[in-house]
């Protein structure tokens, strides 16, 4: 209990002081202080997302910042992928699967450090439609991503409605929350059948997480987000650099 608030503690902050969700923080915190398996980590992870989703999608939804159809499409092409990549991740061999998450990791960083200098040029120039075919792969993709990373996807969700679907950036937000509550749901309940949940861990991670969410969130504006996206963005680069180098391996436990 006391080990899954902290945890969640720490990654609820961190993540909302950069604004990403606390899968890409909880995971590796769980496999290193913990040493679960990749598989429980990724498993436990969702389970704190489905909750993190609901709070923080009521919040943009009060704020009116939230698309409503477009979270739908989302969610319901993620709904159609989301327990392929849970079982994937469930079936891939540990070492295989740690350095799929540094991949993952090093993308968002990635992500983070351009974040500033993605300009929305392209959403006045591209057809009506073109918004509604970017959700439908956007959603099919994120789903598979969600379940087999333990995470709500949404920092590269936001990047690519703003840039190709004409999203404004809050709005997006609001929409990447909606969109993954079932997913991670149905994420989260696929991992569980197949044992790969420690389900001792979850309350205080869950009040950990939404804790910390609340304090990164209100904290956030006192630092330049600039300088804050660099320095997790290193963050993230290093803790990768330990997953591709692993060398340990353990094979999957599913049933």
């Amino acid at each position: 209990m006391l080990a899954g608030l902290l945890i969640g503690l720490i990654a609820g902050s961190l993540g909302g002081l950069v604004g990403v969700g606390g899968g890409v923080i909880v995971v590796p915190l769980m496999t290193e202080a913990l040493k679960f398996r990749q598989q429980e980590a990724h498993g436990t992870s969702l389970v704190a997302v489905v909750f993190t989703s609901l709070v923080g999608s009521a919040i943009y939804y009060l704020h009116g910042s939230a698309d409503i159809p477009a979270a739908a499409v989302l969610s319901g092409m993620a709904l159609c992928t989301v327990r392929f990549g849970a079982r994937y991740c469930c079936f891939l061999p540990e070492l295989q699967l740690k350095r799929y998450f540094g991949l993952f990791l090093l993308s968002i960083s990635l992500l983070l450090i351009l974040k500033p200098f993605l300009p929305n040029a392209l959403a006045g120039s591209l057809p009506y439609w073109v918004k509604w075919m970017v959700l439908v792969l956007l959603g099919a993709l994120t789903g598979f991503i969600s379940g087999m990373m333990g995470v709500g996807g949404g920092s590269f969700m936001v990047p690519v409605m703003v840039l190709f679907a004409g999203i404004a950036q809050h709005t997006a937000q609001g929409i990447s929350l909606l969109a993954m509550i079932p997913a991670s749901t149905l994420g989260a309940w696929t991992f569980w059948k197949l044992g790969n949940i420690r389900t001792r861990l979850l309350p205080g991670l869950v009040v950990g997480v939404l804790a910390g969410v609340y304090v990164g969130g209100s904290v956030a504006h006192l630092i330049p987000e600039r300088e804050l996206g660099l320095l997790f963005s290193v963050l993230l680069v290093y803790t990768a650099s330990r997953y591709l180098r692993t060398t340990s391996q353990t094979a999957p436990v599913c049933t």
